[in-house]
């Protein structure tokens, strides 16, 4: 699990988006362009290929506070993949991948009295969504990075066959020196 946020400035309305993904879905790892799937060699068309096995999913929970339409929460939603595709997902068959997304805005809330009959709401129009939808998309990205550096080594059971489980860390410092390869470190 991994989070990530990103505040608009004043000029472009100041609001926020804060992401939050639960990543376990395949892919050819990329970080910053940096090929650190293929230079770890975990190469997922490769096990795709062999075993049929690398499926997975992706959940990803969207917030703002810029006071959004359902429907430009559903558009705001979507771009989240965008994020997503920048890290190498595939979006394999069987991969149950999807973003959600909600405003805090009281502006847009559905009260007792706005469902009761016509209720008019501040929103933002679609020509101010642009820069909404680029910061969804960094800090999705940003997110699933953060979930894959933090995340620990698990073992565990096969249910099916009783046979031990390992899922491997991925290894920071192999990491760096891919990025460093690839001149993507300060």
């Amino acid at each position: 699990i991994g989070t990530s946020s990103r505040v608009l400035p004043a000029r472009l309305g100041g609001h926020a988006v804060g992401v939050l993904v639960q990543s376990n879905y395949g892919g050819v790892l990329s970080m910053g362009g940096a090929p650190v799937g293929r230079a770890l060699g975990q190469y997922h068309l490769r096990e795709v290929v062999e075993d049929r096995s690398a499926d997975g999913s992706i959940m990803i929970i969207v917030a703002t506070d810029a006071p959004l339409s359902d429907r430009n929460l559903t558009r705001l939603a979507r771009r989240a993949m965008a994020g997503a595709a920048r890290t190498g997902s595939t979006f394999s068959n069987g991969s149950g991948d999807y973003a959600v997304a909600f405003s805090t805005a009281e502006a847009v809330r559905r009260t007792p009295e706005r469902r009761g009959g016509l209720a008019p709401y501040e929103e933002l129009g679609n020509d101010a969504l642009s820069p909404l939808f680029a910061a969804v998309i960094e800090a999705t990205e940003e997110a699933i990075y953060n979930s894959l550096l933090m995340a620990v080594t698990v073992r565990s059971v096969d249910a099916e066959t009783g046979r031990p489980v390992v899922v491997e860390a991925i290894d920071i410092a192999e990491v760096r020196r891919v990025l460093e390869a690839h001149r993507l470190t300060g």
